[in-house]
């Protein structure tokens, strides 16, 4: 194999994280009036494994679906519905299940092959997409950038997990400045585990250390990632919610960076009350966001385009963000 294509098929392994069905419910269930007569796309779901087609398709009724369609990369199919050709890339459709049933069967689901190879990307994929209203899904954390930018090139609402250190990309920052993008409801931080192909266990357990990498569940081996967090741009009820600030500005207490005019806040219960000018804050802010109590000016650099630094020295990525006048 050639060393372009060795790279992609490595990339491609560590982008195989399945989503377990509690940390779906967990997150779904704070949005559930944004589904009620919508077309829902899952287009990186493996359907043979696929906890969100689960989850969408168990509870269609429920959250009002109109629609549910899935489609995977080629290679990846399901023995219960393909013919066992799984070097074809497949779509699955599903609009209900029948009178007197209470759960989706086989026979109830739309099953064809795509033309291509079902890579979102691809012009079949984005002409599904263009059909959806919310697009719901895992994507590869490799292609995470691309993967956001056709989602907000077609204006279409999302919630999709990805890495929490994509906030610092220079494509994904600004959407979450100008109020295009926002952390899920899930707390930042927290530990999401993930199911991966016996290959990668196999790598886990020989090269890893359980714990830190890895974690073993009722004896199945889950790939442990402690910043994977939920983006979206539906709206949920923590971010309405308003820091409690009680602290008070003191000069002594809250040093200025050296580059941009902003005092360096370090932990955000020390946010004080009583300052209306820039401050820089921990990247952690994001995760208490409301865009009605506080304004997101930059990120990271100073007016010389430099890290923010004190006295010389750079502290960690610092939010510059700074209280609005009507906030309480």
């Amino acid at each position: 194999m050639k060393n372009g294509a060795l790279h992609v098929a490595n990339q491609a392994k560590y982008d195989e994280f399945y989503t377990q069905r509690s940390d779906i419910e967990n997150e779904l269930r704070h949005y559930k009036r944004h589904f009620r007569g919508k077309t829902v796309y899952c287009n990186c779901d493996d359907p043979r494994i696929s906890n969100f087609f689960h989850y969408f398709s168990h509870n269609f009724d429920s959250l009002g679906l109109k629609k549910l369609v899935t489609t995977c990369y080629m290679s990846q199919c399901s023995d219960l519905f393909s013919q066992h050709d799984c070097e074809r890339a497949i779509r699955l459709e599903y609009d209900g299940y029948r009178d007197g049933e209470n759960v989706p069967k086989a026979e109830d689901i739309g099953i064809s092959h795509l033309a291509g190879n079902g890579d979102f990307r691809s012009r079949e994929c984005i002409d599904i997409l263009k059909q959806a209203d919310i697009v719901v899904t895992n994507p590869p954390f490799s292609l995470f950038r691309e993967y956001v930018a056709q989602l907000v090139e077609h204006d279409k609402k999302f919630l999709v997990i990805g890495n929490m250190n994509a906030i610092t990309y220079k494509e994904i920052f600004p959407l979450i400045r100008d109020n295009r993008l926002w952390l899920g409801r899930r707390p930042a931080g927290r530990d999401m585990l993930f199911d991966v192909p016996k290959a990668h266990v196999r790598e886990l357990i020989e090269t890893k250390k359980e714990g830190s990498a890895y974690r073993i569940v009722d004896g199945v081996v889950k790939r442990r990632l402690g910043n994977a967090t939920w983006f979206t741009n539906l709206d949920h009820a923590k971010r309405q919610e308003e820091m409690i600030l009680y602290k008070r500005y003191s000069p002594e207490e809250y040093p200025r960076y050296d580059n941009y005019a902003a005092i360096n806040v370090n932990r955000l219960a020390d946010i004080p009350a009583d300052y209306d000018g820039a401050m820089g804050v921990p990247i952690t802010f994001l995760d208490k966001y409301n865009p009605k109590q506080f304004e997101i000016i930059r990120f990271r650099k100073g007016d010389d385009d430099k890290d923010l630094s004190i006295n010389g020295k750079c502290p960690y990525f610092r939010i510059i963000i700074r209280k609005k006048q009507s906030a309480t």
